[in-house]
């Protein structure tokens, strides 16, 4: 009752958003659409004087990383609240876009932290098809149309171009990286080749601005009556009752890999 009298100033509070999991668009990844509520009730409900990310995210989508971070960094200029972030086990590609969503970085001395980079992967099955007997057919109308096709030997031009794809996509990562820690990278090392860090590297390169952990660093700003209120994605209302999708697994398997990739 102590926030509704007149005159008592009430304990900060400050709304903690988590960021977990594989960035991708499939159900149960983290994406835009299934967080939008906790981000949304986080800068608004209440007046908070802060919103403290935390973050645990090995990357994924790059388009679903920019909409999370824009949607964040919209809020925070709208309600003028400070947005802080805080990394877990790993913030690297994906994971790290969201992170320079924040006005400050703290990490743990061993989180992994960076990965400013693009990749494509998967497979080419035109040899075991062929040694198999198996003929393909493709039909399409535009030249383009079945390119990176994995059933078909790889080709020059398809290559190029996707190559091109990835450097405007990582252009618009490093000027989002750029953007957000302004003054505060390190000249001297090559950031932006994909290459990831320890927390305690992550900061002498500028990546990160500290080491710190949420609840003791926010009592430390905000005082230890400081008031945390945590906002996370809702789960879907088949995953609640235990039902079991085929795209689960797929999902299930794409990430594994993400994580897989920081030895985690």
């Amino acid at each position: 009752m102590k926030k509704w009298i007149p005159f008592v100033k009430s304990a900060p509070r400050v709304s903690v958003v988590r960021l977990n999991g594989a960035i991708m668009t499939r159900q149960g990844g983290l994406n835009d659409q299934s967080m939008v509520s906790a981000i949304e009730r986080a800068f608004r409900r209440g007046k908070p004087d802060a919103v403290a990310l935390s973050i645990n995210s090995p990357g994924g989508s790059p388009v679903q990383s920019s909409l999370i971070a824009a949607r964040i960094r919209r809020l925070a200029a709208e309600k003028e609240i400070p947005v802080y972030a805080f990394v877990e086990d790993v913030a690297a590609s994906g994971g790290y876009w969201l992170a320079c969503a924040a006005d400050k970085i703290y990490v743990d001395h061993s989180s992994i932290v960076g990965s400013i980079g693009v990749i494509s992967a998967g497979f080419g099955f035109d040899k075991l098809i062929e040694k198999h007997g198996v003929e393909r057919r493709v039909y399409t109308a535009g030249k383009s149309k079945s390119q990176m096709d994995p059933f078909k030997p790889e080709n020059a031009a398809d290559v190029k171009r996707i190559k091109s794809l990835q450097v405007e996509i990582h252009d618009a990562f490093v000027a989002h990286v750029r953007a957000s820690r302004e003054g505060r990278l390190s000249t001297e090392t090559e950031l932006f080749d994909g290459s990831f860090w320890t927390g305690t590297t992550g900061v002498s390169l500028g990546l990160a601005d500290g080491i710190g952990h949420l609840v003791p660093m926010m009592k430390d700003i905000y005082g230890d009556k400081v008031q945390l209120s945590v906002y996370g994605p809702k789960k879907p209302l088949l995953s609640r009752f235990g039902a079991q999708l085929s795209s689960a697994l797929t999902s299930s398997v794409e990430e594994h890999a993400l994580w897989a990739r920081f030895g985690l």
